[in-house]
């Protein structure tokens, strides 16, 4: 075969994916991702080695629970032919490996930059001339939002095309606060370091980076987490989906104008982030989760504490979210606005809840299950009309479901374990991947070691590197003053995109 078969949370050499020339590459993609809807592109990336460019490329297969994973080596100044052009959603991966190291791809769609990192191939390509789409027409104007916003709001530009009040195009430029993240994963030596990273590739995303990350350096290292802290990775994951889909609710309803649901929902989200602090000392969950150990050991006193905490929140929030679904204001800006079809969420790659919004089952509790998610026989929240209304619908479920989770869990907490694991001898000539449900969709990360078990390349993707392409479709035909339900509807991250 021309690819490795693996499951998620999997560590391999990095000789066993076979490397193939890259014709065959491509029509090894092709055939796997033509016509297969349960197949998307977890990740596709490229590295330098010995003069050349390695490309990988990890597909999941949601009904399989497999990753097949393959790669090929080119040259810098390859012009290869373009995977875009027949499956849209390699588009943004074809652009960043372009932009990084100059490979050309022949009939992609637009081979423009991505992020403008500081480490490009091309730096005569500058964020200041970034080359818009534009029409020509003296009866359609266009609008810019951004880059710099109100309040604490991160950088990105939104280019408006309109006719009147009517939206015809949103291009989203991105890449205005480069990080350099993934390459701080090298530089940096230290485990606590590396941690620390990853508790900060997104801010409201702390639990589900470090996640990812644990379980792929707890991989490279042969280390399997015990009962204890995959119980509290878990769940630590679920109190993160409740507390930021809570606050997105809230959010949504000031984008509306409607002050009570954005007040009680507001509120709710406090208890829930408080809850973090008690536990581990951050209300982001920083500091909580570290690889080789339980931090913050969940205790028996800490699951009473959370079940009132539950008793406390349920109420109030089935009251408002039912005052929400009857509220006529409410609903005739919420439904039939910011459609996304079935159709183009496939043709994009979308992830996670913006999937799921139009009836695309992906989520990796249920299609990719690790830690306590295999026990859990997770049936994902589906709806099916794309709109804003579908996504309220589909955070209120899982609102709902996480908090029956937690409960269920709540009812036999493991005895915490002393074992501490220091994980300094990673495996060498590696590679290893870790998918996490995090509450905005599917991270994943990849890591590669040299021959002394040292990280050679460490590749992260956020679900936003996804989903902008779906916002940007949201709101086509809308007029312009729906853009920040729609926007806030999707809360996408910006950090997340730009690393």
């Amino acid at each position: 075969m021309n690819y490795i078969q693996i499951e998620n949370n999997t560590t391999i050499g990095i000789a066993e994916i076979p490397e193939v020339s890259y014709p065959v590459f491509f029509d090894e993609i092709s055939k796997l991702m033509t016509g297969q809807t349960e197949r998307h592109c977890a990740n596709y990336f490229g590295y330098r080695l010995n003069g050349k460019i390695k490309l990988i490329c990890c597909l999941a297969d949601d009904l399989t629970h497999q990753i097949y994973v393959l790669s090929c080596v080119v040259n810098n100044d390859d012009n290869l032919r373009s995977l875009s052009k027949e499956l849209l959603c390699f588009e943004k991966f074809e652009r960043e490996i372009h932009e990084n190291f100059g490979i050309g791809f022949v009939g992609h769609p637009w081979l423009k930059p991505v992020r403008y990192p500081f480490n490009r191939a091309d730096k005569s390509k500058t964020i200041a001339n970034y080359p818009f789409y534009s029409i020509d027409s003296e009866e359609l104007h266009e609008v810019g939002v951004g880059p710099i916003h109100a309040g604490v709001i991160e950088p990105g530009h939104f280019r408006f095309i309109c006719n009147g009040e009517q939206i015809l195009h949103l291009e989203i430029q991105l890449g205005f606060q480069h990080r350099g993240v993934e390459q701080l994963f090298l530089d940096k030596k230290s485990l606590l370091q590396r941690t620390t990273l990853a508790e900060n590739i997104t801010g409201d995303t702390v639990v589900g980076h470090t996640t990812a990350f644990s379980m792929v350096w707890e991989s490279l290292c042969g280390f399997k987490p015990s009962k204890d802290i995959q119980f509290a990775r878990t769940l630590a994951l679920e109190m993160e989906r409740i507390a930021i889909h809570t606050g997105d609710l809230s959010a949504m309803c000031t984008d509306v104008a409607y002050q009570l649901g954005s007040s009680v929902l507001g509120r709710l989200r406090t208890p829930m982030i408080n809850f973090m602090q008690e536990w581990g000392g951050n209300r982001l969950s920083k500091g909580l989760i570290r690889p080789g150990r339980n931090q913050f050991p969940f205790t028996p006193a800490l699951a009473e504490r959370l079940a009132q905490i539950f008793t406390e929140y349920e109420p109030d929030f089935e009251e408002i979210v039912e005052q929400i679904r009857r509220l006529p204001s409410t609903l005739s800006r919420f439904e039939r606005t910011g459609i996304v079809s079935y159709d183009d969420i496939l043709s994009i790659g979308a992830v996670g809840m913006a999937a799921r919004m139009s009836g695309l089952t992906r989520d990796i509790r249920s299609t990719h299950p690790f830690y306590l998610y295999s026990e859990m026989k997770h049936e994902p929240a589906i709806k099916h009309h794309g709109d804003v209304y579908s996504r309220f619908q589909i955070r209120r479920n899982e609102i709902r479901q996480s908090i029956k989770y937690i409960k269920e869990m709540l009812d036999n907490v493991p005895d915490a374990t002393s074992e501490v694991n220091n994980l300094e001898n990673s495996s060498p000539n590696a590679f290893s991947i870790a998918l996490v449900e995090g509450w905005r969709g599917e991270i994943c990360h990849c890591a590669i070691t040299d021959e002394k078990g040292e990280l050679l390349i460490y590749k992260i993707k956020d679900p936003s590197f996804h989903n902008w392409l779906a916002l940007a479709l949201a709101v086509r035909n809308n007029e312009i003053s729906d853009f920040p339900i729609c926007n806030k509807s999707f809360n996408l991250s910006y950090a997340g995109h730009d690393l």
